[in-house]
């Protein structure tokens, strides 16, 4: 039995499991001594590597959850597009026109990065936790592949769904059809959870959310029907929760922008994940204490997975990140 898996199904569980993005790497001084010695796409490409980090904050921390080392980038390589990180992802020509867009591959599942497959069979093996599987939403993939990489604002994505919205539904067709093959090969491989990172849905207002976010998340999720829990994280979204509210999801994983017990009102049924926000973990203990016990306490009333708003910073301090889990660990949220 899973505490994680219990809550994602939609348990009241007596305490809330607890696992954060981006747990596995560059926090770690673990993990920090590998990368002295590989790139970044070296760990993620070889299994074994990948393994190791992935099971690194299991060992030191532990997690109820495992999720595996990767980058929501990874299927896209498998398209035909040339990518590298810097660190960041930085993709060499970005996806500008419909021509662009036509030359793109749509592969089959097993020609879709097979070393992740190799990856979520090495931990079905060795992982005492279930292994939670992820990969990006549609319109957050579409983002770095036109807007060529990272960027504060991703004003040309955003003015370029709406100069050439044919090319933009074309590239969300096809990025729709690779998640969905993605993702279920994570699942036939091990994957006992997936989280949709719909990381730059918030960028967006409503309408733009509506006819380019919207539709494609739910067609990747729908796939997955009865095959794992599906996690849905839409970064600084809040304003977009009643379309979200029709996705077909298990949990929904929320920044750090408003308290669960609002979120949870929004979202009636649905399993919440989240949300202390990632810049408490570099604060002195007695406040991260106080900010967790906030959200734990905001989480009641329905089921609860304790994670942060968004990945680990590296500067966090692994002491802090322990107390953290142990206060997590210790909080009876049937006393409240």
């Amino acid at each position: 039995m899973s505490i994680f898996l219990d809550a994602a199904r939609g348990v009241d569980t007596a305490r809330a499991p607890i696992w954060l993005m981006r747990q596995a790497g560059r926090h770690l001084p673990e993990y920090m001594a590998l990368k002295k010695k590989h790139s970044f796409w070296e760990m993620c490409r070889e299994p074994e590597i990948a393994v190791e980090v992935t099971m690194q904050p299991v060992r030191r921390y532990g997690m109820d959850a495992a999720v595996m080392f990767s980058d929501i980038m990874t299927p896209l390589e498998s398209m035909g597009v040339d990518i590298d990180f810097k660190p960041g992802p930085v993709i060499a020509a970005p996806i500008r026109s419909m021509a662009a867009v036509e030359q793109l591959r749509v592969p089959e599942k097993g020609e879709i990065a097979p070393y992740v497959g190799a990856l979520l069979r090495g931990l079905r093996e060795v992982c005492p936790v279930p292994v939670i599987g992820f990969g990006g939403a549609p319109l957050t993939l579409a983002t770095y592949l036109v807007e060529g990489s990272g960027s504060k604002e991703y004003a040309l994505f955003r003015q370029f769904l709406r100069a050439e919205p044919e090319a933009s539904h074309a590239l969300l067709d096809k990025l729709t059809e690779v998640s969905i093959r993605y993702l279920q090969m994570q699942i036939e491989s091990g994957a006992q959870a997936v989280q949709l990172f719909d990381s730059w849905a918030g960028l967006h207002g409503q309408d733009t959310y509506e006819v380019f976010g919207a539709p494609y998340a739910a067609r990747v999720l729908a796939a997955l029907e009865g095959m794992a829990p599906r996690v849905y994280l839409a970064v600084g979204a809040c304003h977009l929760i009643p379309q979200i509210a029709a996705l077909p999801f298990e949990v929904f994983s929320a920044d750090w922008r408003q308290p669960l017990d609002q979120v949870r009102a929004m979202l009636p049924g649905k399993v919440l994940q989240g949300n202390l926000d990632p810049a408490v973990l570099l604060a002195p203990p007695a406040v991260m204490e106080a900010e967790a016990l906030k959200v734990l306490r905001q989480g009641l009333g329905g089921a609860h997975i304790f994670n942060l708003g968004h990945g680990i910073m590296r500067e966090a301090d692994p002491d802090n990140v322990a107390r953290l889990v142990a206060l997590v660990k210790g909080f009876d949220r049937h006393q409240g």
